[in-house]
């Protein structure tokens, strides 16, 4: 029976004495000498409010579940055992709306993966150790996090050097071992097999199993690109006269398109299928090799930001409100020395995230303080001051169902 029902909890019509106003005992009052009809009346009034409360077919009401946020079905699994059955079907669970659930992150001694829950508190959402990897794995690298997928750099026993690409859901367990990166030479023919070096992973929240890979062979000029969808690695290059290279880690995937940042000050736009390159200048005076400059996306809108440490630890965050446009907005300007109630220079502060839904970024002194900064409200928020979560790499849960060849 769906939750809110009868049951031995429920309400149920009470069985009372017959009303004749006679003492039953020399030491207890008469009964009330309201008529019986009148007390089955009101008992029936109760029942009927209780079965429309139960009239709700399962499909109907798992369906309402459904698009309820994740965060909440969690929530709601304590109600009763009722709840947490329905709130924990896979059907129900795959299509709830998901929003960010916390960072994967280094152990600040080295040991390991670690998962800091964005609530702060309560057991990690997943396990970083990711055992379902190391059934088969000695060891693993997570390179990058793309809103529910990681991906791995994967060692089996007795390899030192040769390891696979795993992309994997840690939510559902689910992964997947991308194939080498083989072509043929276009002069002799010969199969020639690639080490990858730099990867970068994109994929969308609108379809959480769906990804791309980007690997550079030769810096920009020749990359491969593996999908999804087709399975397979294809060759690709900018046809651009610089030689120029990716100056950091971060990749965003956005209207189909990776995004990636130059060592010059420029982002750098490719389609899943590499056909389409693009250079879309970085706003202000930021460079990529000076101060701390990254980018991410919120509300489907690409943003960037940078900390000059010329100027106080001044954090600009910018975003691209006309895509097509190239024309970037100054979103918000802040102290970021300020944040952290400090006065002492040479630290390295870094915003590392910034919340895929809300105005709400994520900074860290890299020493023992994490703090989350609202824009609009101008709140600030320490999320760590032990030194154990000194940032990370953002995730949000999916429990979507992979693709038919998973493991």
């Amino acid at each position: 029976m769906p939750p809110g029902g009868g049951g031995q909890h429920g309400c149920t019509k009470q069985e009372h004495p017959p009303a004749t106003g006679l003492r039953r005992g020399e030491d207890k009052l008469p009964l009330p000498t309201l008529p019986s009809p009148a007390i089955t009346t009101i008992v029936y009034q109760r029942r009927k409010k209780q079965q429309a409360v139960v009239s709700i077919p399962e499909g109907p009401l798992l369906e309402i579940l459904s698009r309820v946020p994740y965060k909440s079905l969690c929530r709601f699994t304590c109600v009763s055992s009722s709840w947490l059955a329905l709130c924990s079907d896979p059907d129900v669970r795959k299509r709830s709306p998901q929003g960010l659930s916390g960072f994967f992150h280094k152990h600040r001694h080295g040991n390991g993966l670690k998962f800091h829950n964005l609530s702060g508190r309560g057991p990690p959402l997943v396990d970083p150790s990711l055992p379902f990897i190391l059934r088969v794995y000695e060891r693993f690298m997570v390179v990058q996090c793309s809103g529910s997928l990681l991906l791995c750099e994967c060692w089996k026993p007795a390899e030192r050097y040769e390891f696979d690409l795993v992309v994997c859901n840690p939510a559902t367990q689910k992964w997947i071992v991308l194939p080498p990166i083989e072509f043929l030479d276009e002069e002799d023919g010969d199969l020639v097999s690639f080490r990858p070096v730099d990867v970068y992973l994109g994929s969308a929240a609108a379809s959480p199993t769906c990804f791309v890979v980007l690997v550079p062979l030769h810096r920009l000029h020749d990359v491969a690109i593996y999908s999804s969808e087709t399975g397979q690695w294809t060759r690709s290059g900018w046809c651009d006269e610089e030689d120029v290279t990716v100056a950091t880690a971060e990749c965003v995937f956005l209207k189909g398109f990776m995004h990636l940042t130059l060592d010059e000050p420029f982002i750098l736009a490719v389609d899943t299928k590499g056909e389409d390159w693009r250079r879309i200048p970085l706003p202000g005076d930021m460079e990529p090799s000076y101060g701390n400059t990254s980018m991410g996306q919120s509300r489907g809108l690409l943003h960037a930001w940078y900390i000059d440490p010329d100027e106080d630890y001044q954090l600009s965050v910018w975003v691209l409100k006309d895509y097509d446009s190239d024309r970037w907005r100054l979103k918000h300007t802040v102290d970021v020395l300020e944040l952290f109630d400090t006065e002492c220079h040479g630290k390295f502060c870094e915003m590392f995230a910034i919340h895929p839904e809300r105005n709400l970024i994520y900074i860290t002194n890299g020493e023992d303080t994490t703090l989350s900064y609202d824009m609009d409200s101008q709140k600030v928020e320490a999320m760590c001051t032990s030194g154990e979560f000194l940032g990370g790499l953002p995730y949000i849960a999916s429990f979507a169902e992979w693709l038919p060849d998973d493991h």
